[in-house]
């Protein structure tokens, strides 16, 4: 039920080095802290060659526990698989929305699969579904957009793209629908504050998204970092339990976002203690905590077992559900990463279809008497995102910010 980022089994990172583990931290991570799932990047992307040798040294460590169950790793490929060296980026996805083509959506969630599963990582943290209707939330970009239909297909599009017909294939990853649910509609507009929305309007616009995304048979679910009516969604157990698992019969697990169970005491206030929240955000409905710079989650189950509050019904089901996925995804079958995908990496048809997605997903908003141009006249393109691939991209590109112009790929660059 605990997952880590990769720094913490990590050694610093060394320029221009390819990145290594740890070996002592790993241990200390798998076979003391039973660690089940690791996440992200330290700094940057790395070459399929260097995450296979990751995700084989994690898998290695796994197989000498007791009971030799694979980590299952996640990462945010979110237009492409954004943290593998030299993967094909896609628009992001309300780029994707603006083509309004299905069939383009799950092309993109093919490709992503392909490339992600390809650096031996089986879990994607996506697609969003929130939808985009608060213009000052600042992960507008992250969205299907505000059409409730259009958003729906072409999420549950690019789902089926990610996960095929068998999660356990070569070339699929499992997907999580995020931030489940209200997260994109905050009132003052800033990531991860409080929303209100009424019981119609979270029926009408703001569930149905995430409903067909599970009726799909959607593997994960990552929840609101923020709160709905004064509950916070990871402490939410009409949204996480009533809802989402009984209501709708989802199968799969649930995960937090980034340290949001410790904040459930230290922003939320809702838990007097450490322990508490733990003790909240467990019975309320939460799986998976990604902790995700410590231990700390570990420790609280443990003694909230010992003390009885936490019955240990409530861990072997969340853990029934989470080992549910790691045979879905094969982890049991095939741990290890496919040397023969790297040959496979780059393939033109993926550049094709990602220049087909570019192409449909150009949009003409306003026509002031300029188009059509004619043959002799000449227009100036101008400012820092008109030639800046940094801007162009914008997060969870290379980087998280997607902020380090000097590591997009140059053969890319055109003047």
């Amino acid at each position: 039920m605990t997952q880590v980022t990769i720094d913490l089994i990590s050694k610093p990172p060394r320029p221009g080095a390819p990145h290594e583990l740890d070996a002592a931290k790993l241990e200390t991570a798998i076979w003391r802290y039973k660690v089940g799932s690791i996440l992200n990047v330290q700094e940057h992307s790395y070459t399929v060659e260097n995450w296979q040798q990751i995700i084989n040294q994690i898998q290695d460590a796994a197989a000498k526990t007791r009971l030799k169950i694979p980590v299952l790793y996640g990462l945010d490929s979110i237009h492409g698989a954004d943290y593998v060296t030299g993967a094909t980026l896609f628009p992001q996805v309300i780029a994707t929305a603006a083509t309004w083509n299905p069939e383009l959506a799950q092309r993109a969630g093919e490709i992503s699969a392909f490339q992600t599963r390809a650096a031996g990582v089986p879990w994607n943290f996506y697609p969003v579904l929130d939808i985009g209707r608060q213009p000052l939330w600042p992960r507008m970009w992250e969205t299907f957009g505000e059409d409730v239909l259009l958003a729906t297909e072409m999420g549950k599009a690019y789902m089926r793209g990610l996960q095929g017909n068998d999660i356990g294939a070569k070339d699929k990853v499992a997907a999580c629908l995020k931030h489940y649910a209200g997260y994109s509609l905050p009132m003052n507009g800033q990531d991860r504050t409080p929303a209100w929305i009424d019981e119609r309007t979270l029926r009408q616009y703001v569930l149905p998204t995430f409903e067909a995304g599970v009726k799909a048979s959607v593997a994960t679910v990552m929840l609101n970092s923020g709160e709905i009516n004064g509950v916070p969604g990871h402490a939410n157990d009409h949204l996480l339990t009533e809802i989402l698992k009984q209501e709708w019969g989802f199968k799969g697990f649930v995960v937090s976002d980034w340290a949001d169970v410790k904040r459930l005491h230290t922003r939320d206030r809702v838990a007097d203690s450490p322990k508490a929240a733990v003790r909240m955000a467990v019975m309320a409905g939460v799986d998976m905590s990604m902790v995700p710079m410590d231990y700390s989650f570990y420790d609280a189950v443990l003694q909230s077992i010992k003390d009885g509050s936490v019955p240990m019904s409530r861990i072997d089901h969340a853990v029934r559900r989470i080992l549910l996925v790691k045979f879905m995804t094969g982890l049991f079958e095939n741990p290890r990463p496919d040397p023969a995908m790297q040959a496979r990496f780059h393939q033109p048809e993926f550049d094709a279809a990602n220049l087909e997605a570019v192409y449909e997903s150009i949009t003409l908003l306003k026509n002031g008497s300029v188009l059509p141009l004619a043959h002799e006249r000449k227009i100036l393109v101008t400012g820092p995102t008109a030639n800046l691939w940094s801007a162009l991209n914008s997060g969870w590109t290379i980087t998280w910010q997607g902020d380090q112009e000097d590591l997009y790929p140059k053969e890319s660059r055109r003047s």
